[in-house]
């Protein structure tokens, strides 16, 4: 077998580098299964999954079942007798029906050194609990929650200053060039199996609306890191004057302070300092409810906020 039929499993932005390479290599990708169209926005219009429109564009099939596990799907899915399934992101649990009926396997690109940060969301939380280090892992299916073989790991150093967005792009271009070697290891039979060590087993949940709300106990690293770890999307949040305020970026300064958490200092010439429990953390970048993002320098030409104010209050002073 040379090239083997492929069929990809996937939904958001982070799946595409690795479609799109299967598909510059010339791999028979005899189908793509992504995610409904979900209605979004204000006038909640139903937008395609990134997935299905690079797909269309390439002339690939798509079904977009409403679960895998449907008997319709699983009739048209063995019908096309896939050699192999590639799942990126595709954000459904495989049955094991699935999973077992490929001959090759069912690879997926999981953005983390797994067994840490299984789960939905490894990007973020790598970052918020300040890891130094992430990578991508390749790893051959089974019915657990990312708890199959590995065949492939690559490691990369995390920048000090590195947000979730700027991750996430470079991970999938990463997962996409890692995929493409681990499959030609997969065709030629010499890819090697290593089973996931239970003792360092981390996960890495769904985010929620709670965990971007700052709590300004914490200490300035922390927070920063939620800042990194949440940006551009959803961002970590607070209050001013009662209204929603996101903050995408920030600098910790940790140094002794006996202010009260939250509050406002004096304005520095790039930022705001605002106290934390060992410091105090700089707001650069922020987006006040009904307004635009902007530059925390010149939202203050604007907005009249006095020294010794407290963030995170939802009441209106």
């Amino acid at each position: 077998m040379t090239k083997p039929r492929i069929l990809f499993m996937g939904t958001p932005a982070f799946a595409l580098p690795a479609l799109d390479t299967l598909l510059a290599g010339s791999f028979p990708v005899i189908a793509v299964v992504t995610q409904p169209d979900r209605p979004k926005g204000r006038g909640q219009k139903e937008i395609a999954p990134p997935v299905k429109l690079l797909a269309q564009k390439s002339g690939v099939p798509v079904m977009q079942p409403q679960a895998v596990k449907d008997p319709s799907f699983l009739e048209k899915f063995y019908s096309l007798k896939p050699d192999m399934v590639v799942v990126a992101a595709f954000g459904q649990i495989l049955p094991k029906m699935i999973i077992d009926f490929p001959p090759l396997g069912c690879l997926n690109i999981h953005p983390s050194l797994l067994p840490k940060y299984r789960g939905a969301a490894p990007l973020n939380w790598s970052i918020i609990r300040g890891e130094k280090k992430t990578g991508v892992t390749i790893m051959l299916m089974d019915e657990g929650m990312d708890s199959g073989d590995i065949l492939a790991q690559e490691e990369t150093l995390l920048g000090d200053e590195e947000t979730y967005g700027q991750l996430h792009d470079r991970l999938a271009k990463d997962g996409a060039a890692l995929l493409m070697k681990t499959v030609a290891r997969v065709i030629s039979g010499k890819v090697q199996r290593q089973q996931q060590d239970p003792s360092g087993v981390t996960f890495a949940p769904r985010l929620t609306r709670e965990t971007g709300k700052i709590n300004w106990r914490e200490s300035a690293v922390h927070i920063a890191n939620l800042i990194r770890g949440l940006c551009p999307s959803p961002a970590a949040y607070t209050f001013l004057d009662g209204q929603l305020l996101k903050i995408y970026a920030a600098v910790a300064e940790p140094d002794p302070t006996d202010q009260v958490p939250g509050t406002i200092g004096n304005p520095f010439t790039d930022g705001l300092p605002v106290a934390t429990s060992d410091g105090h953390v700089i707001l650069k970048d922020i987006q006040l409810a009904g307004k635009k993002r902007m530059l925390m320098t010149d939202f203050l030409r604007g907005y009249r906020l006095a020294p010794g104010s407290i963030l995170g209050s939802t009441t209106s002073k």
